[in-house]
């Protein structure tokens, strides 16, 4: 497949006058081509109407058609993939096999959805019968199913090329649960975008969907993604991304007539807790496997382990840390921009009271691969200190010394939301970890035993959101199954007659779905 070097909007491609942007390659500098340009408001409304127009259409589709859909994206993504991964090379700078891995994770989330729709626990079917003789007063056919939201932007991901973009997480989800989708293409990885996003309207056409069902725009970041949110026909957001980003979108989707939620990943620290006996003979293991979870992908991760918590007298972990670290090289990072916010917080950091390095690693110079770091401090400053709790995008780090379960508890309370929190222990901490346990839960969506948070599985049990600032809303999830219920919501149908009851809450139950019936659940 060609990279065609235009937007998308309902199925035709648009090319604009409104700028133009093209990859860069980050190991270079060098500019890729094709030349992308970017459209103007006009282009933007008629995406939202069109998303508007194909909606009623589209949600009245059988799972069944919504799910062979799905799965004919990810076919046309593998179909093409050695040409779609070899672009996200030279626009991301990441390494082929990640990307090869990506590929891989973006078909298997569409597959997932797609297996979600046939079971279709997702339309939570409940019915209520009738009792016209219960007294004192009758009860009426009362009966439930989830309906989609409507038209949902999705915003692609710098650090995610693929499985957070065009074809990523959201989209599968939206377009999952009956919700036409308009992707903001994220201007880091045009061509990527542009290849992923021919697929996703290449799949439209096969399955004989209305155009309108997919868009993808390219455009300056903050002005059309602020008209998309603010626009009356969007009715979600999808985004990824700084947490400046996630709440100025978050004050635009509640400023609205008709205000809408926004589930926005943001901000993420994933601290690391370390016990005092699974140091025992394990310490330079345990502080190698850090730094290997630290470093992955240049720490360009949102699990990224960010903060480690050590006992007072630790000497064995941090020394074999700052050994490990200084053995290493920076990787290139994604953008230029994203290097240079990274070198600034790293610089803030450095120049806290209280706050001292305890290793660093090699810059690689032309190739925006600054030099991995690892600091230190103590729990009295990070309480003390809000400024401590701060992401850094990339391989940056902080370790923290505590005294003993009581200055953890209370420094772990003083801790904002998080997408994971990590315990390393054995049998003989388990009375400090069951303290521990409860403090974590308040505040992350995924708590790890003796393991590291880089990696993200992708399937029914997994959790990948957290309060905020990790996300904007905690009952949430960006990742596995469940993520389709963000862009739902419940309706109730009273005495509906039952020809013209939706096919889900029919008593012949056609789509076979399972649903819970007077209290009992039906599978």
């Amino acid at each position: 497949m060609t990279i065609i070097a235009s937007s998308i909007i309902a199925g035709e491609h648009r090319t604009g006058t409104a700028g133009q942007v093209q990859g860069i390659n980050p190991v270079t500098g060098k500019a890729l081509e094709p030349v992308f340009t970017f459209v103007d408001k006009d282009t933007v409304d008629q995406a939202a109407e069109a998303a508007w127009s194909a909606f009623d259409v589209y949600r009245a589709t059988t799972p069944e058609v919504r799910a062979v859909f799905l799965e004919t994206i990810a076919r046309n993504l593998e179909l093409d993939g050695e040409r779609i991964v070899d672009r996200a090379v030279q626009e991301s700078g990441l390494p082929l096999g990640r990307l090869t891995g990506e590929l891989g994770r973006t078909a298997s989330q569409l597959r997932l959805f797609a297996g979600e729709l046939r079971i279709g626990a997702h339309q939570e079917v409940r019915i209520n019968s009738a009792q016209p003789d219960r007294a004192p007063a009758p009860a009426p056919d009362l009966r439930q199913r989830q309906i989609p939201l409507g038209p949902v932007v999705v915003f692609g991901a710098s650090n995610f090329p693929l499985a957070f973009s065009t074809a990523g997480g959201d989209t599968a989800s939206a377009l999952a649960a009956g919700c036409p989708v308009v992707v903001k293409a994220h201007n880091a990885h045009p061509g990527t975008a542009a290849l992923v996003g021919q697929a996703v309207n290449a799949a439209v056409k096969e399955a004989g969907l209305p155009a309108g069902v997919f868009s993808q725009i390219f455009g300056a970041g903050s002005a059309v993604g602020q008209q998309l949110v603010s626009h009356p026909r969007i009715k979600a957001v999808g985004f990824t991304g700084s947490q400046g980003g996630g709440l100025a979108l978050m004050r635009t989707a509640a400023s609205r007539p008709e205000p809408i939620p926004v589930y926005a990943e943001m901000s993420s620290i994933n601290p690391v807790v370390i016990f005092p006996s699974s140091l025992n003979g394990k310490a330079k293991d345990l502080a190698s496997a850090f730094v290997g979870s630290l470093t992955m992908g240049s720490g360009q991760f949102c699990t990224n382990p960010g903060m480690i918590f050590v006992p007072a007298d630790d000497q064995g972990f941090a020394a074999a840390a700052g050994e490990a670290l200084r053995e290493l090289s920076g990787q290139t990072m994604l953008t230029s921009g994203i290097c240079d916010s990274y070198r600034e917080g790293v610089s803030r950091l450095a120049n806290i009271e209280g706050v001292s390095a305890v290793s660093q690693g090699q810059e690689v110079s032309g190739q925006n691969a600054p030099a991995p770091v690892l600091f230190q401090t103590n729990s009295e400053i990070l309480r003390n200190t809000p400024e401590l709790q701060e992401e850094i995008f990339g391989s940056a780090a902080l370790l923290v010394r505590y005294k003993d379960e009581s200055d953890l508890v209370s420094t772990l309370e003083s801790l904002h939301g998080q997408l994971t929190a990590t315990v390393h222990a054995t049998d003989a901490d388990s009375e400090s970890v069951k303290k521990v346990l409860p403090v974590l839960e308040r505040k992350v969506g995924r708590i790890l035993f003796n393991g590291w948070p880089t990696g993200v599985e992708v399937n029914d049990s997994m959790v990948h959101g957290g309060p905020f600032p990790a996300t904007s809303d905690s009952r949430t999830t960006s990742v596995g199954s469940l993520a389709i219920y963000r862009f739902q919501r419940p309706v109730s149908y009273q005495n509906i007659p039952s020809n013209l009851l939706p096919e889900a809450l029919q008593d012949e139950n056609p789509w076979s779905l399972p649903r819970r019936i007077d209290g009992v659940l039906n599978s």
